[in-house]
């Protein structure tokens, strides 16, 4: 069975890398909203694949590091892309979640990706 769990952060940052006339080049603001998956067997006892308080606090413990932050100033994410922010959450949850799935990291409403490790 696959769970997931939603979660809303908001951050600035700047895209480095991209050519100098790009809007993304500025600094900018989103409200990331983030979707944690979580697989596994419904454990017979509890009726859980997981705690849903447990996924909740540990991925807080990871957005409170990125939530109203400056991104570009954050260890490991010098370059903030969507791209690059969904590979560095899949590595601070991963360890704690060895469960996690996947995860959808939006940028906007209409935009983000899907990363599986």
């Amino acid at each position: 069975m696959i769970i997931f769990k939603q979660f809303t952060f908001d951050a600035a940052h700047f895209l480095p890398n991209v050519p100098e006339a790009h809007k993304c080049r500025e600094i900018h603001g989103h409200t990331y909203k983030l979707i944690v998956y979580v697989e596994g067997p419904v454990d017979e006892y509890s009726g859980w694949v997981i705690d849903f308080a447990k996924l909740k606090n540990e991925v807080n413990s990871i957005l409170d590091k990125l939530d109203h932050k400056f991104l570009n100033k954050v260890e490991g994410l010098g370059n903030p892309t969507c791209e690059l922010m969904a590979v560095w959450l899949w590595k601070q949850i991963k360890p704690m979640i060895p469960e996690l799935k996947k995860i959808e990291l939006h940028e906007t409403p209409t935009s983000g990706v899907i990363y599986e490790g």
